[in-house]
Order: structure tokens, then sequence, then C-alpha cells
């Protein structure tokens, strides 16, 4: 409730609607014109249909508007669709149900009617619909745990208390009379600057100052409460979640750049055309020797305004060729990553029947860029890992341990042997120094964890870590006073228990051994080495003891940090470091990750197909190391380089030289490079170009202590390197979000980080080991199909209109047409559209098996090798010559014949679907359908629209004529004789080619079918 009067300012807020929907009713059409007019070609087409409305041209305005019309309809369908699902998942969690505080009582409502001030009650297990400030909860003090997995992937249970000012109010009548003002920031959108740094939050009653431990937000979930109360301060697209919401940035294909290449060479080529037929028809014009005929003549009007004439004929012929640029071209290429899209979902060898999970496609634009993948950037932990944590090893106060068969068994001693002092601290420091919550599935009227019968009830926990889980269900009722919570600066977390006023500290080897001033430090660094090199996660333990004094100063100093209004964070951190400090080491613990299934299996295959794999890891030189070498990312025999440990450049510097010229001495050898955080932000700084030569010369590169923007950045330094590589990045958490969203392709994987990876990937599969068919079956078929369809279509145009750029020469250039207006128009979107969108979709040119059990074939279509300048050249050369045969030949054999001149388009629409049915290796039902029935359809409707007078028409020009050229003989041998010349000389190159440079693919086609004749021969024998 607001107060009357005072402090409150009435103010408008934002209401608690999401909105991640790009249109809305009344902006979908002219929003989405704007947007697809953006694009070239259907700009281009748009002009050429104005033009064709506004000066005689040869053509009628329907041939270039019906199929705009046709491109700019469909997509916007498709957007259309795509836009629905968008606000149906809107509707879904607008209209959610929620309760809040109304007039004494509980009312029901909507979340979308929820209001900044509004006090809300959300349940166990539920989200919370706005970001809310804790006011209480049905504990005591007023605390709740809360998992925010869906906002930044982390699983841990994190600790949220109300001020005790308010964790009184657990009634629904005393929370309505509530009155009070809060002071907030303006809304903002960085999730971790909320966990990593306090801000100043205020309520005022008696001017209680918040932290962000009061602060709920949206998108999270409430765990092991029953329920809480809060109040909303941001509602609907102001909340943390919402602004959150950026739009990734737009990732174009490296097939998407070559087709705008190819089509501004298209376009060149067809002013080029206009330009010259110009030119000509006025040099033509200039000669006196050749009189006009009577039927051609000039009018005195034309005579006098022969510079207007000139651009409007130039206008003319480039509305004449116009049709060289395939407009359909890019409805079909949309159309095709669509529906190939279901294939990745549909593939039951990328389902995971454990947790149930498909393989999920975010983005189908980038279907092609699976198959020309040439770096693969990897997390370890979770990725090539299962992220499940295993108790294992521990050094207590120099002596080793193992756990066999859940007891601590010391390497050199029985198994009875007696613990010390120093062993129940270490065992009480691992029991309390977490965070991890108990939860059990109590019956009603249970009071605790325990049944009726004495029996223990099932335990959930609830961690901060998959460690510490790990740990506390290895060591298995201390009151904490302080809890000093773990920070990726400090690298460490504490407790203060309340009997002995003892701190235990827990961290990283790197922030605890060299705060610790007594213990065996020594063998505890050696013990923490040797379980690295096992490849387990490894912790070290210390304590320290407090006089009373000492703890009366650090609870002074930690209330005074705490309740500070300004700079708390800096306050917190100095307070930290003055308790942490002067510790007496008390171990460190191993605990074990294991590899995810055919881990090195993939990795293999992934280095077989040319593909270098990059492992990018949180993790310790030594673990990281150990992991590499067991996972098959290092090989035994491989030279290990490392750069590591550097604090100045200079150093940093001469490390590279020597590795460089290393390498360029053992080049022979294989080597692998070792880099931490520390070193890469030095070599990145100033020897940036020394430090790309020595990785690019190394098989494999292991980068480990990095922080996640550290991940983007080698990303980032990689992809704009002058070679330009195709990266992929892989991973599971919210660490890795960075680099995925920064490389060319990303891939979340399932795991137990959240889904914050999966989100922001362009595809999500559930395990590492799928990444394997992802790119060699999945990614070369799309790169194969989409290469074809984007050079067909400019094939089957310039073998389309280049006759018509020839007729020119011998209609005087008058601009007559030597194609029906409706052929024109039908040509690309119904004659010969569907043969090559299903030959996109089903095309198989080597079986899915021999694909993934033959990596090396993945090297045939690296570095776009199937849509570069070469074989465009090739396809468009192709279409050039067709075109002459066609053209010429048809001229030739008419002699007297003249039913031959009415036979070009259906002589030109064998030829293109008869190339088609030539590319094509995977012959389906439905490829047999559309293929033969397109040619079908196009004598049926050749005879209606010939043989019937349509009122509707103003001319028929092509009345009667099917009919006449169905009936010649000799027309029906012109079309056999020209398709064959045109397809021979393309036959005998494919056939030249496989024999005397067959590539790896061609030779495994081969081979396949050896297989399936001897296979059928065998099974003839024994028949």
């Amino acid at each position: 409730r607001f107060p009357q009067h005072g402090h409150y300012v009435p103010q408008k807020f934002a209401d608690n609607r999401i909105i991640s929907s790009k249109y809305t009713v009344w902006n979908f059409v002219p929003k989405n014109l704007f947007e697809q007019f953006r694009r070239v070609a259907n700009f281009y087409f748009l002009i050429i249909f104005l033009v064709q409305l506004m000066i005689d041209t040869p053509t009628s305005p329907i041939t270039s508007g019906l199929p705009l019309f046709f491109v700019i309809t469909v997509t916007a369908i498709k957007q259309g669709y795509e836009d629905w699902l968008r606000h149906k998942a809107d509707n879904e969690v607008n209209g959610a149900p929620v309760y809040v505080v109304r007039s004494g009582g509980l009312v029901k409502t909507r979340s979308k009617n929820i209001r900044v001030g509004d006090i809300v009650r959300v349940a166990k297990d539920e989200t919370f619909p706005v970001d809310l400030v804790l006011l209480s909860s049905d504990r005591v003090d007023g605390s709740c745990h809360v998992t925010t997995a869906s906002l930044d992937g982390e699983t841990n249970l994190k600790t949220h208390v109300a001020v005790p000012e308010t964790a009184v109010l657990q009634s629904v009548a005393n929370l309505d009379k509530l009155v009070a003002v809060i002071e907030c920031q303006q809304p903002e959108a960085d999730l971790y600057r909320y966990h990593l740094f306090w801000t100043p939050w205020k309520i005022f009653v008696n001017e209680v100052p918040l932290g962000p431990e009061s602060l709920l937000l949206r998108g999270a979930r409430l765990k092991n409460t029953k329920e809480i109360f809060g109040v909303a301060v941001y509602t609907g697209m102001e909340t943390k979640m919402a602004l959150n919401y950026k739009s990734k940035s737009q990732k174009r294909s490296a097939v998407e750049k070559s087709m705008n290449s190819f089509l501004i060479i298209y376009l060149i080529i067809l002013l080029f055309e206009a330009i010259l037929s110009t030119i000509l028809k006025y040099a033509w014009q200039a000669e006196e020797k050749w009189d006009e005929p009577w039927y051609n003549g000039k009018t005195e009007h034309e005579r006098n305004s022969s510079k207007v004439i000139f651009i409007s004929d130039f206008l003319a012929f480039l509305v004449l060729y116009n049709f060289i640029i395939p407009i359909s071209l890019y409805v079909t290429v949309e159309m095709q990553k669509f529906l190939g899209s279901f294939f990745i979902g549909w593939d039951l060898d990328l389902y995971h029947e454990e947790t149930n999970q498909r393989a999920q496609v975010n983005t189908s634009d980038l279907n092609e860029e699976l198959g020309q993948v040439e770096y693969v950037f990897t997390d370890k932990t979770g990725t090539l890992t299962e992220n499940e944590m295993q108790f294992r090893e521990c050094s207590i106060n120099g002596i080793k341990y193992q756990e066999v068969n859940g007891k601590l068994t010391p390497e050199g001693f029985s198994e009875d042997s007696p613990d010390g002092n120093m062993h129940k601290l270490f065992l009480k420091a691992v029991c309390l120094c977490h965070t991890v919550q108990i939860n059990a599935d109590q019956t009603d009227g249970a009071d605790g964890p325990w049944h009726a019968n004495g029996i223990a009830s099932p335990l959930e926990y609830y961690a901060s870590s998959p460690d510490e889980k790990a740990l506390v269900e290895a060591a298995s009722r201390y009151k904490l006073l302080h809890v000093l919570e773990f920070d990726p600066n400090r690298r460490r977390m504490s407790v203060i228990v309340e009997r002995e006023k003892l701190l235990f500290t827990k961290g990283a080897e790197s922030s605890i051994l060299p705060r610790s001033k007594s213990g065996e430090i020594d063998k505890t660094r050696v013990h923490v080495d040797e379980f690295a090199l096992k490849g387990l996660r490894t912790l070290c333990v210390a304590y320290r003891r407090f006089t009373p004094e000492e703890y009366q100063e650090i609870g002074k100093r930690l209330h005074e940090a705490r309740t500070a209004l300004q700079q708390r964070e800096e306050r917190l951190a100095d307070v930290f470091n003055f308790i942490e400090r002067d510790l007496e080491l008390l171990g460190a613990t191993g605990v074990e990750d294991k590899l995810q299934e055919k881990v090195q299996e993939t990795i293999e295959a992934l280095r077989l197909a040319g593909i270098k794999v990059w492992v990018l890891t949180g993790d310790k030189h030594e673990t990281a190391v150990s992991v590499s070498l067991s996972c098959g990312h290092f090989h035994r025999t491989m030279n290990i380089l490392e750069l590591v440990q550097h604090k100045s450049d200079s150093t940093c510097a001469e490390q590279l030289r020597q590795l460089a010229r290393r390498i360029k001495e053992d080049h022979v050898i294989q080597h692998g490079l070792v880099v931490d955080g520390t070193s890469l932000s030095l070599a990145l700084r100033e020897h940036e170009k020394l430090f790309m030569e020595v990785c690019k010369n190394c098989s494999a590169v292991l980068c480990c202590r990095m922080a996640p923007l550290q991940k983007a950045k080698v990303v980032r330094l990689l992809k704009t390197s002058p070679e330009k590589p195709i990266t992929l990045a892989i991973g599971d958490g919210a660490n890795d979000v960075s680099m995925i969203q920064e490389a060319h392709v990303g891939i979340g994987i399932m795991g137990k980080e959240g889904r914050q990876a999966v989100r922001n990937s362009d595809y999500a599969i559930a395990r590492f080991k799928f990444l394997s068919k992802l790119l060699f079956v999945h990614g070369h078929f799309y790169y194969i199909r989409i290469a074809t369809l984007v050079q067909y279509f400019f094939y089957k145009n310039v073998c389309f209109i280049t006759p018509q750029f020839l007729y020119q020469f011998f209609c005087l250039f008058s601009q007559q047409t030597l194609y029906d207006s409706v052929y024109l128009t039908l040509y690309n979107i119904c004659f010969t559209s569907l043969p090559v969108l299903i030959y996109s979709l089903f095309e198989q040119h080597v079986h899915p098996h021999v694909l993934q059990s033959k990596p090396v074939l993945y090297r045939d279509i690296s570095k776009n090798a199937h849509l570069g300048y070469k074989p465009f050249l090739y396809w468009t050369i192709l279409g050039f010559f067709h075109a002459f045969i066609f053209f010429y030949g048809s001229y030739l054999l008419m002699g007297e014949d003249t039913s031959l001149l009415g036979n070009g388009q259906g002589n030109l629409l064998k030829l293109s679907l008869f190339q088609m049915a030539l590319e094509t290796h995977f012959w389906t039902w439905i490829n047999h359908f559309v293929t033969w029935g397109s040619i079908v359809f196009y004598f049926i409707f050749s005879l209606f629209y010939g043989g019937i007078i349509w009122p509707f028409l103003h001319t028929q020009d092509m009345y009667f004529v099917f009919v006449q050229l169905l009936s010649s003989g000799s027309a029906w041998f012109a079309i056999i004789l020209i398709v064959v010349a045109c397809l021979f000389l393309d036959v005998v190159k494919k056939v030249l080619y496989r024999h005397l440079q067959p590539t790896s693919t061609e030779k495994a086609q081969v081979m396949l079918c050896f297989y399936i004749q001897l296979h059928q021969y065998v099974k003839e024998c024994i028949c």
C-alpha cells in the first residue's frame, strides 16, 4: 500500500505483461513489409514492378508483380506463424494464476494484472511472477531458498532473507496493514552484478537498508520453503529476466554471404546485357542503310526526345532480362531451412532415452554451417564430463585417504586407524562449510524428516555446487553464526560456527594455501597435484580459531559492512579478507567427475574430419591436462607445450618466442598447447599475432582457469583472424553463454547447470557424442543440398533468360519477348520450384552410416568447397552453354517448321528438370512425383491455357499453339535432340572426373555400391 502523503509521488509503472513477440495485429503488415523490402532482391523486383507500371515495357507488370507477391506472402505467413507461437507462449505466461493480498485477504488473479506495490504470495516450487522484495516467509527468521537456473544457469540454492521488521508479518491481515515506501534504482539487466555487488536498496520502515539478499527475481523458483510474501518492485518488461531478452546478434552463414555475392554478380550481368542491348539498338538505328520497317518506325515525338527514350529503352531491357535474378531463391532457401530443421529433432540417433531429450533447433538459418566447422571450442565440466561428482580421495594433516566402501582408508595404515583432532576438525569443516540445504518429503503431521515408524524419509539435497553435494553426502548440528559467501574474486567461502567460535574456509588451492600459516602445507600441495593428475576436482580446507575479543570485532565489522548504504561491496571484501587470514591448513579433497560416454571417440572423429578442438575450462591446470589426456584431446605421444603462470609481458613474450622456435624445429611431432587465463590476458595484450601463430601450429589447445568473457574473447580472436575459419562453441552452463553467442554456431548441452546455455544456443543436444552425427551427417547433407539449390537457381534462370537476350539480335532489339507472360510468371513459381525444394530436403548422396563412420569425408566440403567461385562459375557457364544450344539448336532445326517457335519454354523447362534429375542421387517417391509431375503439370496447364479462349484475358498469343506443337513429330524430335545435346557434355564431364579425379565422397559411393552388390550376391548364393 502506498502512503497517502509524504514520500510517494505517483508514477507510471510498467504492467506485468511479458512481450516477446515481434508484431501486433495492427503493425504486422507495415512492419513486415518494411523488413522484407530491406532485402536487395525484394526491393529490386519492387522497383522493376513499378517501372513496368509507369512505362511501356515488353512484359506485363504481372510477370514481376505476381512472383513478388508470392514471395512476400509466403515469407509473411512463415514469420506470422512464428510470431503467433511467441504470442501463444506470452499468453500462457501472462495468464498464469497468482495470489495477491487485497482488502485483507488473498485474491486470485492473473500474472499480467500484478502492479508495482502489490503484495504477492508464492508457494513452494512456484516461479516468481515479478521482481519481489521479500517481506516474510513461513520461517521465523524470514528466510527462503531459491534456485535461479532459468536466469543464470546456476543450480545452486541461494538463501534470501527478509529484514526483521517485516519478517514477523506472516499473516495476510498484518501484511495488508503494512505502509511503506520502497526506494530503488532504475531497472538494470545485469544479473551477475546483483549477485556479485550489493547496491543500496531502501525500505523506509525506520529506514532499514535492503541488500540483494532480499530481492527475488522473476523466473527464479522457490525451493525448500512452504510460502513467502513479497512486494512487487519491478514488473513486466522492467524485470531483470525481461531486460535480458536481448536479441542475439544475427548470425549469417557462409552460404548466405556467397548467395549475396552471386546476386551482385548477376546484377552486373543484367546491367551489362541491358546497356549492351540499348547501345546496339541505337547503333543499328544510326545506320542510314538499315531503314526501319514500317511497323517499327519512330513517331515525331520519339525522334524529338531521344534522351528520354534512351532511358526508357534501357529500363525496358532491364525489365525484359530481369528474370535472370531468381526472386524465388530467398523464399525457397527459407522454406528449405525451416522444413529441413525438423529432421534434426526427428533423428532418433540424437535422442537421449535416459533424460527423454531430443535435439533442439533454435536457429534454422545455420543448418548448412554445421557442414563448414573448422574449430570446436568446448567446455569441460558438464560437456565432456557428466557433472556428477563422487568423493574419491582426501588429504588430512598431510596423510592421504581413499574412500573405500563408505570408509576413509589411509595410505599405509589399516582401516581402523584412529582419527586425531585434526581429522575431526577436517570432517567438521566439510560438514559445515557449505550452503547445502536438505529437504525431506514430509507427510502431513510428520515432525522433521522422520516418519512415525522411525524410518528416515528420502532426503533431497540442494547444493551451491555439485562438489559440495558430493562432500556432504560423503561426510554426513552446529548453528552457523555467519556465512561468508563464495565469489569468483576470492574463490573461497567460509562459515563461522557458534560453539567454538571457529572459522572454516574452503576454496581453490591458489586462494587457501597462500593464506595458511601452519599445517602440512607442502605435503598437502603435493597431494593436491596428485589428485589433479588423476583428473579429480580439488578443494583445500582450513580453519581459524577466534578469541572472544576477535570474534566481537569481526561481528561488529561484518554488521557495519552489511548495513552500509554506500560502497557496501568494497567494505565486505575488505572485511572478508581481514577474517580469512592466518589460517591453519586442515587438508584437501578430491572429487571425481566422470567422462561422458564416447567422448574420446567423438574427439578423435573430429580430428580425422580436419576439425581442431580447443578445450576452454575454469579448472586448474593439472586437472584440465589430466582430463584432456583421458578424453583423447591430448595424445600420450603429443609434445605438450605450456604457457602458464606468467605475470609480465616480457616473460610471456619470451616464452611465446621459445614455443614458436620449438614448433618449427620439431615440425614432424604433434604439439599440444596449455595456456592459463592470466598468461592468455598477457598474450592477447601485445603479442596476439605471435600467440595465434603458435596456436594454429598446435593440433590441440587447452585453456584453463578461464573466465566466461575470456572464453568469448578467444573465440572472437580466432573467428576474426585473416583465414576467417568457421567456429563452433559447445557448453552447458551460464558461463558458456558468451562463447556460444560469439561463435558462428553455438550448441548448448542439456545438462545439469540449468537451461541458459540451451536457450542462447543455435542448437541443443543432450550429450557431447551427438556432435559427430550433427556435423558429419546433418551438416554434410544440409551443405550439399543448399549449395546445389543456390547454384541450380542461378543456372536455370540464366538458362531461361539468355535466349531472350539472344533473340534481340534477331528482332532488331525491338524488345520483343520470346516467352508468353504467363510462362515468365510461372516458370520459377510453379514449373521448377518443387523439384529443387524436395531435392534440398531429401537428397543423400552418401548413406548416413558411411558419413558418420568415415569422418574424413567431411574434408570434401570444408572451406565452402561446393559454393565457391569455381563451382559457381561452372554452373553459370553451364547455364549459358545450355541456353546457346537451346536457342541456336531450335533456330537451326526450325527450317520451315514454325511450330518450333512455340517450343521455347517447354524445352527449357524439361532441360532444367532433367538437369535436376541428373544431380539427384537419392530418389524417393516424392522426388519422382514432383519431378515428372512438374512436366505433366506443364503439359496439362499449356493445353488448358492455349486450348480454350478465356474471356478475362485481353490477348491470347498462345491460343492453339501448344496443340499444334504436340501434333508435330519434328517438335518431339527437337525436344529429345536438344535436351540430350545439352546434358551430354555434362554427363561426360561427371564420368571423366569420377574416374580420373574422384573425391573421397565419390570413392565412398563406389565402395557402398560394391558392398551392396556383394551382399545381394551372397544372399542369392545362400538361397
